[in-house]
């Protein structure tokens, strides 16, 4: 890594640094229902949607009661995306007269983009009318963001509160988080996209005249505000088949930088929100820690890797031989490396560089982020709840050492609580090992890998794993669009979504009603540099035991492959 990547990155840090503390002030009074400055403009509106819902915002729902709404909204999301995408062909705003979506493909889509996935089997500007896009895809990429926002929001109130039997009100977390928050901001990084270059239109294509002076069709739309909230939600569909590396979603090296910006802003806020209502700020400044030493580790591997000269390109007489191809020259491998990490730390599947083309283990460092659970920041919400499974799993461990029955915030962590979280840990080696196997032994789905070899391995596991993960950014060269990877990964994408927010509702409420006891001096302390360590050990630990065979035998073995040489 040269000196402008370190700076890049040190940049990127400072500024997330610094938001955080200002967002998660923000988070903690929306959802506390103190009123902000945006109450006079939102607070009518914020009232007629409640009235329109039917939902009484003073009457809030046990975690089966929120768990169901959860369940409901989605289903309902569901299956209005799905039928707008096989309607798109007769329904209004579709200027180019594009058809309907064939069926599977349509229910992965629609599967993707309510469980903030975003996994793209297609490319946008040549499938989707704009209609799709915004009241479709748009809406969505709100409702998801919001869910997640949601879920983690009622976790922290599970947390902090005593003797409870109630965790708020999900109609009333979803809306607050869409008009206050994810509206808003949305609004504002639009504008600054704008600025920035990005179209915003409703004219679906453009003739320009080349330098050679050919004619050439350009596909526009409303992409600013399809890449506003993109990235600030961790949705990461892009308008455009390219994502990020396209130029009308990326335009300038300042675009590219708000971008990882935007993709971490909110998930890193939320650990402050939480120390905010549990009343210790400690707690979620070591949350975030753990997170920054898992991040900063994955960028400087990566950094590394994509910097060592690649042999096989060696006799094309380069010099140095360096893994250029997939990645855009504007943005070069620091910027596109840095991307990359975010991305997969993030659950965000934009890309402004192909990840097929990186160097294996800079590969391997965007799956392991994936395999992990997408703890590190992770997706809006996702991020902070998958980190509080593996905080409960540390204390469980930290527990069986010292014989003690493990506390967490005076509240003990019993049978019911370590049971749930395991479950919803084992939703991605279910998703990863399971579903990526079955694939992997039928032929005709096994034929989606491009690559023979440990890549194509690669490649067929970091497509389960960002499914999973609820990622969506995909190793490019692998052939998606088949009826059974399209119903394959949108089950993988439905298990790693909601086969984790229903446990962790269901510990939010067992641990609402638990009584909390004063701590003494043998309660284990969770906000010191013990306790991190201790929690980053596990988190390595379980993602290694569990996933290690895979990544030996996929991009390790591509690494050992490609240093003799040879194409994978």
């Amino acid at each position: 890594m040269d000196a402008h990547e370190i700076l890049t990155l040190l940049l990127f840090l400072a500024v997330i640094a610094g938001l955080t503390p200002v967002l998660g002030r923000f988070l903690f009074r929306v959802f506390s229902g103190e009123r902000t400055v945006m109450a006079v403009v939102v607070g009518p509106v914020e009232r007629l949607i409640y009235r329109l819902l039917g939902v009484r915002p003073e009457q809030e729902q046990s975690w089966s009661a929120y768990a169901v709404s959860v369940l409901a909204l989605n289903l309902g999301g569901f299956l209005l995306l799905f039928g707008l995408l096989r309607l798109q062909g007769v329904l209004p705003l579709n200027p180019v007269g594009l058809g309907p979506m064939a069926p599977d493909l349509a229910f992965n889509t629609a599967v993707s983009f309510v469980t903030n996935t975003n996994w793209q089997a297609y490319s946008g500007e040549t499938t989707l009318s704009l209609l799709s896009q915004m009241a479709g895809l748009g809406v969505q990429n709100f409702l998801s963001a919001a869910t997640g926002l949601a879920v983690a929001v009622a976790l922290m109130r599970g947390i902090a509160r005593r003797s409870a039997r109630t965790l708020g009100n999900f109609y009333v977390d979803m809306t607050r988080g869409v008009l206050y928050v994810l509206l808003p901001l949305s609004l504002v990084g639009a504008l600054i996209l704008v600025q920035q270059g990005v179209p915003q239109t409703l004219e679906a294509r453009t003739e320009i005249t080349t330098l050679e002076g050919s004619a050439q069709t350009l596909a526009l739309g409303p992409v600013a505000s399809q890449i506003a909230i993109k990235t600030l939600g961790t949705n990461g569909g892009g308008f455009y088949g390219q994502n990020a590396a396209h130029p009308f979603e990326n335009p300038t090296p300042v675009s590219n930088f708000l971008t990882v910006v935007a993709i971490f802003a909110l998930g890193a806020a939320l650990t402050n929100t939480y120390g905010r209502m549990v009343g210790d700020q400690r707690q979620g400044w070591v949350l975030l820690g753990v997170m920054g030493v898992l991040f900063v580790a994955g960028v400087g591997i990566a950094g590394v890797a994509e910097h060592q000269a690649n042999p096989a390109l060696a006799s094309l007489g380069l010099s140095p031989p360096l893994a250029l191809e997939g990645k855009e020259v504007r943005f070069g491998l620091g910027d596109s490396t840095l991307f990359a990490v975010v991305t997969t730390a993030a659950s965000c599947g934009a890309v402004n560089a192909m990840h097929d083309s990186l160097m294996p283990l800079a590969g391997m460092v965007s799956l392991v982020n994936m395999l992990l659970g997408e703890i590190i920041v992770g997706g809006v919400g996702a991020g902070y709840y998958g980190m509080m499974l593996f905080v409960l799993l540390t204390l469980f461990l930290a527990g069986l050492m010292v014989g003690r029955t493990p506390e967490y915030r005076g509240k003990k962590i019993e049978a019911r609580e370590i049971t749930l979280a395991v479950l919803a840990i084992l939703a991605m080696p279910l998703g990863v090992l399971v579903l990526g196997a079955v694939s992997a032994l039928v032929p005709s789905a096994a034929a989606s890998m491009t690559a023979e070899g440990p890549h194509g391995l690669s490649q067929l596991i970091y497509a389960y794993a960002s499914a999973t993960a609820n990622n969506g950014s995909a190793f490019a060269g692998f052939g998606a669009n088949t009826p059974w990877q399209n119903i394959l990964l949108g089950l993988a994408m439905l298990l790693g979504r909601f086969l984790v927010i229903v446990p962790v509702l269901a510990i939010a409420g067992s641990l609402a009603a638990k009584r909390a006891a004063p701590e003494t001096s043998g309660t284990f302390p969770t906000h010191g540099p013990v306790f991190a360590a201790l929690l980053l050990g596990v988190i390595v630990v379980v993602g290694g035991l569990t996933f290690t065979p895979v990544l030996v035998l996929g991009p390790i073995a591509d690494h050992l492959t490609l240093l003799q040489g040879a194409t994978p």
